[in-house]
């Protein structure tokens, strides 16, 4: 897959967000903070924001170069451009919107309305305008590393009686890079090897960028644990970083088994269960999903597929799988909850956001996973392992 695949437009969706909301910091600061403070104030205020726009400026640009440019740049600098700009240009486009609304309703107050009123609406917009610094500090200290283990049923049809209850642990995503350490990673294999699996799935992106310790992340992986073994697929990431090759050789080397196109057998009692896996699916060529895929689809035994990207899923159920279990989109990673419906820009790529799909009969697990993207923030959607407990469906 050619490294420009990421560039889409999203990315120039988000830089002009970015652009737009920090023409209107400026504007607002300059027409409404410069006659409030005092000059010492206002100078430092507008320090600050000039150093903010340069490492924004210089982030936005890592994103919209080809990568073949920006992975020039240290993982460390890259990282951190990249995430201040995103954080920065989140909290800064939801303050300053938050900020008109709160200048349109004062000013829409009838004339006779009372002062204390006046102050109470000024008040309350403050406070709202704190809200998603507030949201983000925690997203990022707190509920980022807040690993959980979360057990679902899932149900496959055609699963053999003596494969019933089998427990599989599912490590997916870590992203191991200047967001999330190697320490942090050890720490979801931990909890990995505590639920006693039988079988365990790591599926992609062990890494963010080339740079990333991708070795030091597949010496804590092969301490992984597991009565019928480790599989895997890769991710995305290993594409971005051209690392596919060296992953996957580096994980079978410590008895991971990355699948690439490719199927194991797995046998307990007198049952048999057949686990396939993929590379990382390009939306770009969703015509052509799990091309050749079909040809590893084994008649008269459950048949589970690996596949980092979940949109497969309906491919997968016309090729014969019966389930499927992915990752890659993060839970959506910040999630908000309005009206019993969950919101968040993954929803705009992909119906398969997070938990269990069914189709046709045939189920679709999707793992939140562990790591970040973009931005070192999770909110409503907390990192997780997890466990799945195999039922006859």
């Amino acid at each position: 897959m050619s490294q420009i695949e990421r560039l889409h437009s999203p990315d120039y969706v988000i830089a002009a967000v970015i652009v737009a909301s920090q023409y209107l910091v400026g504007h607002f600061v300059f027409n409404d903070g410069k006659p409030r403070f005092s000059k010492p104030t206002f100078r430092a205020a507008l320090s600050a924001l000039i150093v903010m726009w340069v490492i924004t400026l210089l982030g936005l640009l890592l994103n919209l170069l080809p990568v073949e440019i920006t992975r020039r740049v240290p993982a460390g600098p890259h990282a951190f451009l990249s995430a201040a700009e995103i954080l920065w240009g989140f909290t800064s486009s939801f303050t300053v919107a938050i900020y008109i609304a709160g200048r349109y309703l004062i000013r829409g107050l009838p004339r006779g309305s009372s002062e204390s009123r006046r102050r109470w609406m000024k008040a309350a917009a403050g406070a709202a305008m704190t809200a998603p610094v507030a949201a983000t500090a925690f997203g990022a200290l707190v509920e980022r590393t807040r690993f959980r283990v979360k057990e679902v049923d899932f149900p496959v049809p055609n699963l053999h009686p003596d494969f019933e209850g089998l427990r599989v642990a599912q490590v997916s995503d870590l992203h191991v890079s200047p967001y999330l350490s190697v320490r942090e990673a050890a720490r979801a294999v931990d909890m990995a090897n505590e639920l006693n699996p039988h079988l365990t799935l790591v599926t992609g992106d062990l890494i963010s960028e080339a740079g990333d310790p991708l070795d030091a992340t597949i010496a804590e992986l092969s301490r992984l644990r597991a009565d019928l073994g480790v599989l895997g697929c890769l991710g995305n990431h290993e594409a971005y970083a051209a690392c596919e090759n060296y992953a996957a050789a580096g994980c079978k080397r410590v008895g991971i088994d990355m699948l690439r196109g490719e199927a194991r057998q797995l046998r307990r009692g007198s049952g048999a269960l057949n686990i396939a896996g993929v590379d990382f699916q390009s939306f770009r060529k969703r015509d052509r999903y799990l091309a050749g895929a079909d040809r590893i689809v084994v008649p008269g035994m459950a048949n589970l597929l690996m596949s980092h990207n979940p949109d497969v899923f309906p491919v997968a159920v016309r090729q014969g799988y019966d389930a499927v279990i992915a990752g890659h989109t993060h839970g959506g990673q910040v999630t908000v909850e309005i009206l019993n419906q969950t919101l968040n820009v993954v929803r705009f790529f992909t119906p398969y956001v997070a938990g269990l799909y069914r189709l046709n009969g045939r189920s679709c697990y999707v793992t939140a996973g562990i790591g970040t993207i973009g931005m070192p923030v999770r909110l409503g959607a907390p990192p997780e392992i997890t466990l799945l407990k195999l039922r006859r469906a």
